[in-house]
């Protein structure tokens, strides 16, 4: 008889190498932190030029969707600021994530960054 009986989630975690999963009320706050990042980085301006994309980051589902949605801000962010400026914004929302995605999901350090 088991005792603790596990959940998808932290089967997933245990699968991709993150033993232990952040507590339900820190991945909440987390998400919420992250999203409210990436909406103010895209200021003002950004609903007016990127609707599509303020929507997708407001109404994604978990901090997984927001992971996948950097790309889509790095591109939005560009347009609006130059790469060299989205890049470095970039960076303090992708440092956001740290313990709250699954060890596979997390960046790996690019060769092309000084």
């Amino acid at each position: 008889m088991r005792w603790r009986k596990p959940n998808l989630r932290s089967s997933i975690y245990g699968l991709l190498g993150n033993p232990m999963p952040p507590s339900d009320s820190a991945l909440e706050s987390g998400t919420e932190d992250v999203r409210e990042a990436m909406l103010g980085l895209l200021g003002e301006t950004g609903p007016k030029h990127h609707p599509a994309l303020v929507r997708r980051v407001r109404y994604a589902t978990d901090i997984q969707a927001l992971w996948y949605l950097r790309g889509d801000l790095m591109a939005a962010l560009a347009s609006m600021h130059g790469e060299k400026l989205a890049r470095e914004q970039l960076a303090s929302i992708t440092r956001m994530f740290k313990g709250l995605l699954p060890g596979a999901l997390n960046s790996r350090p690019s060769p092309l960054v000084d």
